[in-house]
């Protein structure tokens, strides 16, 4: 199996010094259901195989240190990649500070990417439908603690709105909190269910925010099997990562998946 790793650079409009990228599963040394580059330890996988995958990540990409890895568990609390340890417990993760690398994992939930427009701080989101409903994102552009006009977003990797369906609890509860927007994000499908627009409920409460620099949206997990993991497609499956640091060394090599 190869090593070669491939990954996903937002096409934003964000500083030099800002580096971010979700990776797929191209590369990596997992099998079976997790075959490819699996980050995460907690689905089942071999455990040395996703310390070499993170091993891997890390002397490729050259990051400056090891990822502010979350246990993450569909909330809304924001860890600061400086104060707060790795591994705790959070959906959100945020640096004002060079090469501290901010990192969430997901196979179907939502990655957010945010920075602002000087380069001086950056932030890792996981959004499911969950952590949406709850706030994180919001959280998360108040902890930033710039103008919402100065901050950027990318959408990463996520299930697409043709393929993730869900029950009328959670329409009802996203209906309950948002306006028109909110009730275009969703489509009726028969048996009282409905298909969600991740994407787009995103959006919303971004622009809510004041946040109108929004990119990328374009991708579905789900319905590529080839490129990214799926919990809703396979249930038993790995994780991608989605990372952004602050680099002064802007000379670092990039290389775009192709």
């Amino acid at each position: 199996m190869s090593t070669v790793l491939e990954w996903i650079e937002p096409s934003w409009p964000a500083p030099p010094q800002v580096r971010a990228l979700c990776t797929t599963r191209g590369g990596g040394v997992s099998t079976g259901p997790f075959a490819g580059l699996n980050l995460a330890y907690h689905v089942g996988d071999e455990p040395s195989l996703v310390a070499q995958n993170r091993a891997l990540l890390r002397a490729r990409l050259g990051l400056p240190a090891e990822p502010h890895w979350l246990r993450q568990v569909h909330g809304c609390r924001v860890a600061d990649a400086v104060r707060d340890p790795r591994d705790c417990q959070a959906d959100a993760v945020i640096a004002a500070r060079p090469r501290e690398v901010c990192a969430v994992l997901t196979a179907d939930c939502l990655p957010l990417l945010l920075c602002d427009a000087a380069g001086t701080r950056v932030a890792a989101v996981h959004a499911g439908w969950r952590g949406l409903a709850q706030g994180v994102i919001e959280a998360t552009i108040v902890r930033l603690a710039v103008s919402p006009r100065a901050v950027l977003c990318w959408l990463g990797p996520a299930i697409g709105p043709q393929a993730f369906e869900v029950g009328a609890e959670v329409w009802a509860r996203f209906l309950a909190q948002g306006g028109e927007d909110t009730k275009a994000a969703f489509v009726p499908t028969p048996g009282d269910k409905w298909l969600a627009n991740l994407y787009a409920l995103a959006r919303e409460r971004l622009r809510a925010c004041g946040v109108d620099q929004i990119r990328g949206g374009e991708f579905c997990t789900y319905s590529d099997p080839q490129r990214f993991f799926s919990y809703r497609r396979d249930q038993v499956t790995g994780r991608m990562a989605s990372l952004i640091w602050i680099d002064p060394d802007t000379t670092t090599v990039k290389r775009p998946l192709t």
